[in-house]
């Protein structure tokens, strides 16, 4: 008998998880060793947690073999919420907040909630594909406004104004974003947020990546700069905290909870029905939000992520007919390969065919749901000497390489 998926699945990409991973596993398994540069993980390029959350997690594993409350144990809420009000978000408690099993749980049940088929969600181009793919799954469309990199990616406003229509519910910020490295300003961040208000949007932003700033870059919560609107903020312990595997996520929601009473029912609805987030990792937020963890070190000049994204640009953009942002935020470089140069046709075709030939692995940018094939991404978390040896395989392999 042959059973088919759900046709509800046609409309749902993940492409960065999709043919080019599958051919890495296969070369991994012939026995080719295979520098990958595809996913924002610290823990295999040797980024650790701090010692004092993993300490504080083990101290909890007795008190963590029952369900706890479906949002979540009632010290790491409450840690989530002062860490909002230090980040200037008004009114937020305990009972406003939402922990998941990473980001990407919470995503869905933000949207499960909120979406009847057909209804309409903005989202930016390029985006975290997950966006995209639940948008779609919900029974939702995800409609898609450019970002600017002319601009140093900042979105187009007057183009999320022309993507806003009668059915759209929500608008999505991903900020600092993922795959460009972007981080808004306040100007950018105030116009789209004027654009929510008046068309009466749910605001939904994703700021996984807060805390990884670079230079003299500043990250406005959107939550703080509108505190007239519904805001779903989304964030977690993924990266700034090195605890990509525990999946500890948070939701938060801040702004005029009245009129969006029957919305939140229904997100607490679908929180019960999960029974409650993984217990254990839910005791590695109050540490790691309480002020024992200090990433600083690791963003200013000679600090290892800093240093990393330097040169890997530097190196990047050595190349022949590549052009690259330099990412103020994340964990990402983002370089254009000059279609005039490189005339390509199939992006995910040119990332398997750099894996066979050199067996590096990294993302194509339509995967990310940009409109062209001239982008790939590059993840800047492994040392230099290993950024050096793939970005050089990266140069050999263009230097050839026709479609």
């Amino acid at each position: 008998m042959r059973v088919a998926q759900a046709g509800r699945l046609s409309n749902v990409r993940y492409d960065i998880r999709g043919p080019v991973l599958r051919r890495a596993r296969q070369l991994e398994a012939a026995g080719h060793e295979i520098i990958k540069l595809n996913l924002g993980n610290p823990a295999p390029f040797g980024l650790d947690a701090p010692d004092d959350v993993l300490s504080d997690v083990v101290k909890h594993i007795p008190d963590a073999q029952g369900y706890s409350d479906a949002r979540g144990i009632q010290p790491a809420r409450q840690a989530v919420a002062q860490y909002f009000d230090r980040r200037g978000v008004p009114g937020v408690t305990a009972d406003d907040v939402y922990l998941g099993n990473g980001v990407s749980e919470l995503i869905v049940m933000a949207l499960q909630a909120l979406l009847d088929p057909g209804d309409e969600v903005v989202v930016p181009s390029p985006d975290y594909p997950l966006w995209t793919g639940a948008i779609n799954l919900c029974g939702g469309h995800a409609v898609h406004y450019q970002c600017d990199e002319q601009n140093d990616w900042n979105p187009d406003l007057e183009h999320l104004q022309s993507r806003i229509g009668p059915r759209t519910r929500a608008l999505v910020i991903i900020n600092p974003n993922n795959p460009t490295g972007a981080v808004y300003s306040s100007e950018i961040l105030l116009g789209m947020l004027e654009l929510a208000r008046r068309h009466g949007l749910v605001v939904l932003t994703d700021e996984i990546y807060d805390q990884i700033i670079y230079a003299d870059a500043v990250h406005s919560p959107a939550a703080a700069l509108a505190p007239d609107l519904l805001v779903l903020t989304l964030g977690g312990l993924s990266k700034t905290y090195r605890l990509a595997g525990f999946r500890s996520g948070w939701l938060v929601v801040s702004g005029p909870r009245a009129d969006a009473a029957d919305y939140l029912d229904g997100l607490e609805l679908l929180a019960n029905m999960r029974l409650c987030p993984n217990v254990p990792a839910q005791h590695a937020i109050e540490p790691a939000l309480g002020g024992r963890v200090d990433i600083t070190h690791l963003l200013q000049p000679g600090g290892r992520l800093r240093d990393q994204r330097d040169h890997a640009w530097a190196a990047l953009t050595a190349i022949p007919g590549v052009s690259c942002y330099k990412p103020a935020g994340a964990l990402y470089l983002f370089p254009r390969l000059d279609p005039e140069v490189y005339p390509i046709a199939d992006d995910e075709k040119m990332m398997i065919d750099l894996l066979e030939q050199q067996h590096v692995l990294l993302s194509h940018g339509s995967g990310f749901n940009l409109p062209t094939t001239d982008h790939l991404r590059l993840v800047f978390l492994a040392s230099v000497p290993v950024l050096d040896e793939a970005i050089g395989r990266i140069a050999t392999f263009l230097s050839t390489y026709h479609q």
